[in-house]
């Protein structure tokens, strides 16, 4: 079975590990990226704190992930999934009330209950998880 996860993943976090390993668990997973360009437009000026190249790297290192790739803008992204045809799309649950560009190219869409408390904007502002 083939997977597609997209997201920033710009400091990688327990959050975003569970997402990758429960990804996986249902076959062959492909992450997609936002470009620096892209995240710069959809977070603000002082991200990304890693750049696309670490980003890619990282993900590239854990065992969950087959392949990754780089998009920059809505239709790149659209365009990588219509290409995949991926059998799950998996996104964090926050997703469930908007728009989940791709997925329309997946056969079966999921929404991944997120962790409570892990968030890249909590850890880059200093906000301690530890009170889980």
């Amino acid at each position: 079975m083939k997977v597609w996860v997209n997201g920033t993943f710009d400091v990688l976090h327990v959050g975003h590990l569970k997402l990758l390993e429960y990804s996986a668990s249902f076959g062959e997973l492909r992450v997609g990226i936002d470009s620096d360009k892209r995240v710069k437009e959809l977070k603000g000026n002082d991200r990304p704190f890693n750049t696309t190249e670490d980003r890619k790297y990282f993900l590239e290192c854990l065992k969950f992930v087959k392949e990754v790739v780089v998009f920059d803008s809505r239709q790149e992204l659209i365009d990588l999934v219509k290409k995949y045809q991926p059998d799950y799309m998996i996104i964090g649950e926050d997703y469930k009330d908007q728009i989940v560009y791709g997925s329309e190219y997946a056969k079966k869409l999921i929404f991944f209950e997120k962790l409570p408390n892990y968030s890249t904007t909590k850890i880059l502002n200093y906000e301690s998880i530890s009170n889980r």
